[in-house]
């Protein structure tokens, strides 16, 4: 009996401000945006719309408790056979999901990025290839200062409160660790252009592969 064909499934994990977005969108460019589901873990934040804005800003974002990992799961599940899904929207300005969701059709490689993907185990187990992008942390938190400011309306004073209070210890806690499980780490973020050029004709050939399976 021949295993049943399922699309190549690919986690793509670091710290805060690695650079796993950018390794993600070059394996997009790469390979070609028809050919994959992307899943960013940041979508399946919990709803907080229940709490009160003093009560969201003392959530830990950076635990694994705040986010709907379940669902994640699910919906890698669900794309593995073949279903369509439909992904959350999250505002990361009020820390609330939005009404909208995204439709994400089911594709030959399903790709899932995230600081906490491998840290949880039933998620770790449905990825063909786990990629850890590693980055000095100082790097990451330059980057994180800089996007957190123009993109979520932070303040610099808050943004480096959160790092040194949650940010800096989940890492160390979580993430860091989680970075024994990668079977390929990628140094120096996401400009390790050779490193993402033999991602790429590794999924490339397994897509192959599951084509002519």
């Amino acid at each position: 009996m021949t295993e049943k064909k399922r699309p190549v499934t690919i986690g793509v994990a670091g710290g805060t401000g690695s650079g796993k977005t950018t390794v993600s969108n070059q394996i997009l460019e790469r390979v070609g945006h028809k050919h994959i589901a992307y899943l960013p873990h940041d979508s399946y934040y919990k709803d907080l719309s229940h709490l009160s804005a003093e009560e969201r800003a003392q959530i830990n974002f950076d635990h694994p408790d705040s986010l709907d990992t379940e669902l994640l799961i699910q919906h890698v599940k669900q794309l593995q056979k073949s279903i369509p899904v439909e992904i959350p929207t999250y505002d990361f300005t009020r820390h609330t999901r939005l009404d909208e969701t995204e439709t994400v059709g089911a594709q030959p490689i399903v790709l899932v990025e995230g600081i906490l993907i491998f840290s949880e185990a039933e998620l770790r187990k449905l990825f063909d290839i786990k990629i850890y992008v590693d980055t000095d942390a100082d790097i990451r938190f330059i980057r994180r200062l800089k996007r957190d400011i123009d993109e979520r309306g932070r303040t610099a004073d808050s943004v480096i409160e959160q790092y040194l209070s949650t940010v800096r210890p989940m890492h160390l806690k979580f993430v860091e660790p989680s970075k024994r499980y990668a079977d390929v780490i990628v140094p120096e973020g996401g400009f390790n252009w050779v490193a993402i050029d033999m991602i790429a004709d590794r999924i490339r050939s397994m897509m192959s592969i599951q084509s002519q399976a």
